[in-house]
């Protein structure tokens, strides 16, 4: 029977990813209960709208099941995988290859951890509102729980950064000959889940005080990503363009996917409680949403395109996931895929449904929707895989 490794010096923070891809598979099941279930007079889906549902149409609710199940079962995934990386990690601070981890460029991965912990809350909201009936009556008590929640999260993300980045600027030891990769974003996609962290009571609370701290925190955090995203992704092409992509690392260029869709998210979310709250309107303008969520698919797209093709190229797959070789930086190939997926759930949604340009339930609806449920199954697979390859004897 095979057991998880216990790593030791070996250990790189980047093993947080596979928690990290399990809670957003998590969260990916909720995008079909929160989209395709009606819950007017609810920002969200609760528990008890989703009982009351599949009691008022009993041949849809194994469909709901289905999905209550695989919400289940990754979240389980992430918690298992999250308390297997908190022990790896404790004995890893203690060995040699953590304080040659703090000398290198590697340093960042570090980013990893508080990346996690901020998704770790968001799929604590998610079963939450599943299964927990009534949830929904008090949640303007847990708003301002999830507000320190990120908050301190924020904080461990900043020191950690903070250190990183005070000793690159006082050392000048930032080694550009291993930067050729997108590696060094993953600090600015902790700072976006943070950022789309805040902005959900910024969007959802009806309490002034909540909705704006959630609201500046989003911003805070969101233009510290996207000041951060200018500058490391010059970086990178630049050494990307002089010395070729790194085969190992080549995952990374789809990162930016992941950070796409959580500062989309947090510009939708920003919008929506600046016209529920400050502007006193029902919802946001549609099309708003259209052109934003439009313009974040479309840039995730290209992205998605340009690193298939230079991982394709490279024979990133054939090595590193479908063959033989090991590299915990795998695990960044799961949120694109769930990120891809997410998003495109919300351009369906509210930037074709809610502009009338696709008809819920239509032939081309159901089109569309079944490209995202393959890359969702695709996404799967290769968790699946990565999982069995990376952390089982």
């Amino acid at each position: 029977m095979p057991t998880i490794l216990n790593l030791g010096s070996k250990y790189s923070p980047l093993y947080y990813l596979s928690a990290l891809g399990a809670g957003g598979l998590a969260v990916s099941f909720f995008m079909y209960l929160n989209f395709l279930i009606p819950h007017a007079g609810y920002p969200m889906v609760t528990a008890n709208i989703l009982i009351s549902f599949m009691g008022e149409n009993p041949l849809k609710a194994p469909l709901v099941l289905l999905a209550i199940l695989g919400i289940l079962y990754f979240a389980y995934q992430h918690i298992m995988l999250l308390i297997w990386n908190i022990g790896q990690y404790k004995t890893f601070k203690h060995t040699e290859g953590f304080t040659n981890l703090k000398k290198t460029n590697s340093e960042v991965s570090l980013m990893a951890i508080p990346l996690t912990y901020a998704m770790s809350i968001n799929v604590s909201f998610v079963l939450g509102a599943v299964f927990v009936p009534g949830l929904w009556n008090v949640i303007e008590w847990l708003f301002p729980v999830a507000l320190i929640g990120f908050l301190a999260v924020g904080i461990y993300a900043l020191r950690l950064y903070g250190a990183y980045f005070t000793r690159l600027m006082i050392n000048a030891d930032f080694n550009p000959e291993s930067n050729n990769n997108f590696s060094q974003l993953i600090a600015i996609f902790a700072f976006s889940m943070i950022a789309v962290g805040f902005a959900a009571p910024g969007a959802m609370s009806k309490v002034p005080l909540v909705y704006a701290s959630g609201i500046f925190g989003a911003i805070f955090f969101g233009v510290t990503a996207i000041g951060l995203a200018v500058l490391k992704i010059i970086f990178a092409m630049r050494d990307i363009f002089s010395q070729g992509v790194n085969v190992e690392t080549s995952v990374s260029l789809w990162v930016i996917i992941p950070i796409l869709t959580l500062l989309g998210i947090t510009a939708i979310r920003i919008t929506f409680g600046l016209a529920h709250n400050f502007l006193g309107q029902s919802h946001g303008s549609n099309w708003v949403i259209f052109l934003l969520s439009s313009t974040i698919f479309s840039l995730q797209l290209i992205f998605g395109w340009i690193g298939y093709k230079v991982m394709k190229e490279v024979g990133y797959f054939k090595r590193f996931i479908y063959g033989s070789e090991k590299s915990p930086v795998s695990f960044a190939i799961i949120c694109p895929g769930v990120a891809l997926f997410v998003f495109g759930m919300f351009f369906l949604m509210l930037g074709l449904v809610a502009n009338n340009i696709v008809s819920p339930f239509s032939p081309l609806f159901f089109a569309l929707l079944a490209l995202l449920i393959w890359v969702q199954y695709k996404t799967i697979r290769v968790f699946l895989i990565l999982k069995s390859k990376l952390l089982y004897t």
